[in-house]
């Protein structure tokens, strides 16, 4: 019996081999060609200000003649300045105010919606639809709201017969008027983060307790508040930084007036750097901010890490 012949194949053409270094720096440098216009704007607009505003604290500048070198004088006039040290009380005092109220308020609303109750989805976009809305918006509806002749507030309180009020006018109330403003607008973001921690606490917890003979408080006070700390140590950071770096709203209402009375660090900063043209100062001022910032930000670290070592320690 005779054998089928072979088939005739034409050999595969041979490719050359490319070094594996050749093929590895063509993937570099397309990975570079994607990642490079990120970089060259992160550069541009973060680090090289940074660097350049950190020259040009110890300068004295006004953006327009060539700087002096002045070294720490400006960071010792600082310290000296009787204005700079009323912008730094009125932040602590904002700061002190707005972040207790809007994790509270945040935190009660959220408990609230949280239940099983009619419209609660209509309810939580009322409250986080003021969030969304810029500073500069909430400052020019609350100017004409708060005007203390013509604004709609006064003439409420008319027809209730109370006296009218200063409101943003006055140096005794402006700066508390800018708290329930930032209030109305930021205690939404806190209802949202909240929820959704809430949304994360295991059931099993709430209900072994509540079988244990649990009350409400109770349930809240050890098995819920524990479980969303990590939450509330988040508020609290952003909140902090949020209130410290408050600018829109003081420029649009008050311009940190009335007699200085809501003029904060930012506020102050940008006074000193666009309006008097002492831009070295002012950039003194930005760093003496971003070194209070820092320190606000490891404080509230370390809290944290002492708050779940202790959470460790009492599970195990």
């Amino acid at each position: 019996m005779s054998r089928l012949p072979t088939p005739i194949t034409r050999p595969a053409p041979r490719t050359p081999a490319r070094p594996a270094r050749r093929t590895g720096r063509r993937e570099a440098a397309t990975a570079w060609a994607f990642v490079l216009p990120s970089v060259l704007v992160i550069l541009g607009l973060s680090v090289v200000p940074v660097l350049w505003s950190l020259l040009l604290s110890f300068q004295y500048s006004d953006l327009l003649t060539p700087s002096v070198w002045v070294g720490w004088d400006n960071y010792r006039q600082l310290a000296d300045d009787p204005q700079f040290a009323q912008a730094v009380r009125n932040t602590l005092e904002y700061t002190a105010l707005y972040v207790p109220l809007s994790i509270g308020l945040g935190l009660a609303l959220a408990l609230v919606l949280n239940r099983r109750i009619r419209f609660a989805g209509l309810y939580r976009t009322l409250l986080f639809v003021p969030f969304v809305v810029s500073a500069a918006a909430q400052g020019v509806l609350f100017s004409f709201i708060l005007d203390p002749e013509f604004g709609a507030a006064n003439s409420l309180l008319h027809r209730l017969g109370v006296s009218p009020q200063g409101f943003l006018s006055d140096p005794a109330q402006a700066l508390l008027v800018l708290v329930g403003i930032s209030l109305w607008s930021g205690t939404g973001f806190c209802v949202v983060i909240y929820l959704a921690a809430l949304q994360d606490v295991p059931r099993e917890l709430t209900e072994a307790a509540t079988l244990d003979g649990a009350e409400r408080r109770h349930v809240l006070r050890h098995v819920t508040l524990p479980t969303i700390a990590p939450v509330s140590v988040f508020l609290l950071l952003w909140q902090t930084i949020s209130a410290l770096q408050v600018f829109d709203l003081v420029y649009v209402t008050t311009k940190g007036g009335p007699l200085g009375s809501t003029t904060v660090i930012v506020y102050f900063v940008w006074e000193q750097a666009f309006r008097n043209f002492t831009a070295g100062y002012g950039a003194a001022a930005a760093y003496v901010l971003g070194v209070a910032l820092l320190v606000a930000a490891a404080a509230l670290r370390l809290v944290r890490r002492r708050g779940d070592r202790r959470i460790e320690g009492a599970t195990s």
